[in-house]
């Protein structure tokens, strides 16, 4: 029979046990969304522990998403949502993909296999006020080109309206996700001469066939609408320059 390593077992830090009190009563919802947590002082007197304990507990539920801490008023707990969520991950994100030789290359074939499965479903759960916001954001794009800050916002908000016509909102938390993600990384790249008037005939291909009730041609124009900005980002990461008279281009 083998037995444990012979060594006395490490005690937790009282914050951490305050933590998951904390945890235990919000999921209880004796602090239900939108209440406010007990004071500092009161927080140490029930639960017998110093400030030290009580500030590190709080800031780790802050950083789960849990409370909002705003100076001068006690914590108030917030309702978790999808959106949230990826906020609360994106910051080791950012850490993982700028400290990963190939962090970029597997988020930009995540990115391209999560938006064509959500191209594809979109286009079947597709309803008229969907379709008239993304119309919509397909005129923004063509709006904007020109103007590089404007036709990347716009750009994005496409691809947003496409995840919102899933009726899923953590599809719609993730893809945004994605796209500000590859933006922190290839925000100094997204340009090459011709490629924006690519990238608008990309656009108006994808919203006819989700137009069209065309699920495997949106899934097909997505794909390649992907595929062509993934090699345009390779191909400027390799140049390292980018002309000044180029103009934008994002997927």
């Amino acid at each position: 029979m083998k037995r444990l390593e012979p060594r006395p077992v490490e005690r937790r830090k009282l914050s951490h046990e305050v933590l998951d009190r904390l945890i235990a009563a919000i999921e209880a919802r004796q602090f239900p969304p939108g209440s406010q947590l007990p004071a500092e002082r009161e927080l140490m007197q029930m639960l017998g522990v110093g400030r030290p304990a009580i500030r590190e507990a709080m800031q780790s539920l802050q950083q789960m998403g849990l409370i909002r801490i705003s100076h001068g008023e006690r914590a108030r707990v917030i309702q978790p949502s999808a959106e949230t969520i990826i906020e609360q991950i994106s910051g080791a994100m950012l850490q993982l993909l700028a400290n990963s030789p190939r962090g970029l290359d597997e988020l930009k074939e995540a990115r391209l296999l999560f938006e064509v499965g959500l191209a594809r479903v979109a286009t079947m759960r597709a309803t008229r006020e969907g379709l008239a916001a993304l119309r919509e954001a397909l005129a923004a794009c063509h709006d904007s080109r020109g103007d590089a800050p404007r036709f990347i916002a716009a750009d994005m908000e496409f691809h947003r309206r496409i995840a919102e016509m899933t009726g899923n909102s953590l599809i719609t938390a993730v893809c945004q996700g994605l796209a500000s993600w590859m933006m922190r990384f290839k925000r100094d790249l997204v340009s090459a001469r011709g490629a924006e008037r690519l990238t608008l005939a990309e656009h108006d291909r994808i919203y006819r066939a989700i137009a069209a009730g065309d699920a495997d041609a949106a899934a097909v124009a997505m794909t390649e609408h992907l595929s062509r900005a993934n090699a345009l980002y390779s191909a400027l990461m390799n140049e390292a320059a980018t002309p000044e008279t180029e103009q934008p281009s994002l997927a």
